[in-house]
């Protein structure tokens, strides 16, 4: 953890011990921490206090622990998939998910105008930082009380580049007493998992809650061996005074999960039409790349060592924070609030990616020339030769297997948010509230490209690496390594950056509420920094890389960072962002609200390379911010079990952002979306349902670098995504299904090929044994349906071949779980 962060720390705990030392002894009746009474009705994102949904001008969703149990969620980005006007991506596994926002684009990848936040507070300052997505970071568990999502609005104003939507998942405080253990097993998959947690009062004063959870096994997809493993544990512990409370939290992550990206699939059909199948013994639902016979690399890392990679290690995510909160009614209307976090995030990101899926034969042509030979490299046949490729498999392919190996240096993450707020009694004419605040946040960005290429089969079963040897019988790959480097996208990506990004972002919102009418508004100035440096390879060299005394094919030509021709960036933005609401209640269950605003995105990582940061270290303002204009209006009924928002919205932005593959360059778009939003549920007896719908027009306006592309559709943006959760809920027994869906998007910009829309039906059911055991199974994709939510190596046209790659959600998976509440 770098120095500043400590010194972060230090402030922050001085600050918060000053609040309660000067506080504690004021008198006043405001309630501590808020109850774990599950109320989803109040809400505490994206707004100065606590409200009432029905009363707000924001749209907000709340899940909580039953609908996340219910959900079964594989990560944090899946869960999300339940909340209307979320397009989440979550075919990845437990990180690095695309998630685009009423029609907000997602260029490139994760989810740029998206913040991840735990009570509060950001788990990145930046959604889409390459490889290393916010939702990686959070693991959902015992621990969450619910978890609350604003889209647009006021997200532009309460935190800092999150204009699209604020994804706050809050913990459990242990102001009541209880706890729990369970065990979850997967049926037709191998995965262990065992979650608990524990929290109670202690004493008058004082309370804690701590949980986590630990698991095992290959995971959802056949990988052969141990992909998941590790785990988390997090707590906290409050004091609670009369007039307010004071609280420390801490969290440990260590884990591991398999990243699953694009692997092959047949495609054929047409454009508008595709047709979308798996090749024989290679299932894209069930069979990734990962397999026990390739578990190791080596690679030169940016400061000339050389770095052995476990590719079993897969997405690493490791995290070590601590942080606090301090709460005080200050007297005469007067509140101060201040909350903290530092946590150093680290890990690494290893996963092979299908750059060239293509005959096998082929690369015996390409790479050992006319009288070539393809061999088994290792796994049970090694150093067989394949006597006729076209026969390998049943399908007769072979990939280019890119392995992504990233080292994920520091992301250390730094945030102290301060308010003081007033409430103002106005007599005759309502009554408000004024709130201002201080948002400080460091982010560091340091991570290690070190790519690869190996030649890998297509095969569902444990798949091995193959050599090629030329006509003379002399192997022209490496154990499988066709080339240290990516030849084939043009050795784009050995890289390495360390960047420091800090923001400064004081801010004021008041609301005023008379009569019927509640008014809200905020206005925030960002000042934001980038400051460090970046560098990738500038040539290539000879290496004995494995150091065995002999130069190897992929030895002549290895590609290394050169940090001596290492690029400076040192660039500050200031700029405004702001939002104005108004929400008016015809009675007591219905209310109209709507809402302005302007947004930003202060970019990060994504415009380092492709031109984004000129060789002075400045940049261009309309590449380093990216403004989101928003305006929204709707009405929200609730009455007894029944409640309904629904919501018209507009968003017009820019976004700057690097395309890495196949060619890299940074990327200038302007886009439009417009379109409605229902969330809708009720409660009747033992039924119950929620769910919602969502209609996107979004185009692209404007194209600086592809013309073409005016009025063209972002690509993978449905028209239509739906979700619904029905259940039936007896004094034991409760069964239900979650439903959700997408209609046809395009692959790319261009707008020709279509990824075919899908409906994924899951089911649960439990049963409480005594009131206190209770078992319960949890099926996804019951109807083992080929849900694609991206095709990777021809994304423009069909392709003339058949061959294409995808990324699929997993197949039929089951898993049963038994709990004890205490």
């Amino acid at each position: 953890m770098k120095r500043s962060s400590y010194l972060f720390a230090t402030v922050a705990l001085v600050a918060i011990s000053s609040i309660s030392a000067s506080a504690q002894d004021l008198v006043a009746s405001v309630p501590a921490a808020d109850e774990q009474n599950g109320n989803s009705d109040i809400i505490v994102t994206g707004t100065s206090r606590p409200e009432r949904r029905l009363t707000t001008s924001i749209s907000v969703s709340a899940l909580d622990a039953t609908q996340i149990s219910r959900a079964a969620p594989l990560g944090s980005a899946d869960l999300v998939r339940n909340v209307p006007g979320l397009r989440s991506e979550a075919s990845g596994g437990e990180g690095n998910a695309n998630i685009a926002v009423r029609g907000l684009p997602v260029a490139s990848g994760g989810a740029k105008f998206v913040q991840f936040q735990e009570d509060g507070l950001p788990v990145l300052n930046f959604g889409d930082i390459a490889f290393a997505t916010a939702d990686a970071f959070v693991r959902p568990d015992n621990n969450i009380q619910r978890v609350e999502v604003v889209r647009g609005g006021s997200a532009s104003t309460f935190t800092s580049n999150a204009p699209g939507a604020i994804i706050n998942f809050i913990s459990k405080d242990g102001k009541t007493e209880g706890g729990s253990i369970s065990l979850t097993k997967g049926i037709d998959f191998d995965r262990t998992r065992i979650d608990a947690d524990y929290g109670a009062p202690l004493g008058d004063n004082w309370s804690f809650h701590v949980g986590g959870f630990y698991r095992i096994g290959d995971g959802v997809k056949k990988i052969g061996y141990n992909a998941e493993n590790g785990g988390q544990i997090k707590g906290n512990i409050t004091r609670t005074f009369s007039n307010g409370f004071l609280r420390l939290n801490f969290k440990y992550l260590d884990d591991k999960a398999p990243a699953y990206i694009p692997v092959p699939i047949r495609n054929t059909g047409t454009n508008s039409n595709p047709k979308l199948s798996a090749f024989p013994n290679f299932n894209p639902k069930k069979d990734p790349l990962q397999s026990p016979y390739f578990r190791s690399d080596l690679a030169i890392g940016a400061d000339g060592n050389r770095i052995r990679t476990d590719v079993s290690d897969g997405y690493r995510t490791k995290v070590r924070g601590i942080g606090g909160e301090a709460s005080f009614d200050l007297g005469s209307g007067w509140k101060v609030d201040d909350k903290f976090n530092v946590a150093k995030n680290y890990g690494g990101f290893t996963t092979p990616y299908a750059a060239n899926v293509a005959p096998a034969g082929s690369f015996v042509t390409s790479l050992g020339g006319v009288g070539g030979t393809l061999r088994y490299a290792n796994g049970p046949n090694a150093g067989q030769v394949i006597a006729d490729p076209s026969t390998l498999n049943g399908n007769g392919l072979a990939t280019n297997a890119l392995l992504f190996n990233v080292t994920l240096n520091d992301f250390t993450n730094a945030t102290n948010i301060l308010t003081l707020s007033r409430d103002i009694e106005g007599g005759n004419i309502g009554t408000g509230s004024i709130t201002f605040g201080y948002f400080k946040s460091f982010q560091s960005v340091e991570m290690d490209w070190h790519w690869n290429s190996y030649l890998q089969e297509v095969s569902g079963n444990r798949p091995a690496l193959l050599d090629v040897y030329n006509a003379a019988g002399q192997p022209v790959t490496q154990n499988g390594l066709i080339a240290y480097g990516e030849p084939v996208f043009g050795n784009c990506c050995q890289r390495y950056y360390d960047v420091d990004y800090t923001i400064d972002a004081p801010y004021i919102a008041a609301t005023w509420k008379t009569g019927r009418l509640n008014l809200d508004g905020s206005v925030r100035f960002n000042s934001s920094k980038a400051d460090g440096t970046y560098a990738t390879n500038t040539g290539l060299s000879v290496i004995d890389v494995n150091q065995d005394g002999i130069i190897q094919n992929p030895e002549r030509a290895v590609p290394v960072v050169n940090l001596a021709a290492a690029k400076s960036v040192n660039y500050r933005k200031n700029y405004f962002t702001w939002s104005v609401g108004a929400n008016y209640e015809i009675q007591d269950d219905l209310a109209l609200f709507g809402r302005v605003s302007r947004g930003a995105r202060f970019n990060a990582d994504r415009v380092l390379f492709g031109g984004g940061v000129r060789d002075d270290g400045s940049i261009a303002d309309e590449i380093a911010v990216n403004f989101v204009n928003q305006q929204e209006a709707g009405v929200k009924f609730r009455s007894g079990g029944i409640f309904a928002n629904v919501t018209a919205f507009r968003a017009t932005t820019a976004e700057a952002n690097e395309i890495i593959i196949p060619q890299q360059r940074v990327i200038n778009n302007k886009y439009r979306s417009y379109g409605l939003e229902l969330e809708a549920g009720f409660d009747y007896g033992i039924f119950h349902l929620t769910g919602g719908a969502t209609y996107t027009h979004a185009r692209i306006t404007k194209s600086e670098v592809s013309p073409a592309l005016n009025g063209n559709t972002p690509y993978r943006q449905a028209a239509l995504i739906f979700q619904a959760t029905p259940s039936i809920v007896l004094d034991r027994f409760s069964i239900g299904a979650n439903v959700i869906g997408t209609t046809s998007s395009y692959a790319s910009d261009a707008n020709q090929l279509k990824i075919p829309g899908y409906v994924l039906t899951g089911a649960f059911a439990s049963y409480s044994i005594t009131p206190d055991l209770r078992v319960s199974v949890n099926a996804q994709n019951i109807f083992n349906v080929l849900a694609i939510t991206e095709l990777g190596q021809s994304t423009d046209t069909l392709p003339a071949n058949g061959i294409n790659t995808a990324r699929a959600f997993p197949g039929r998976n089951i898993s049963a779980t038994v709990s004890f509440q205490f």
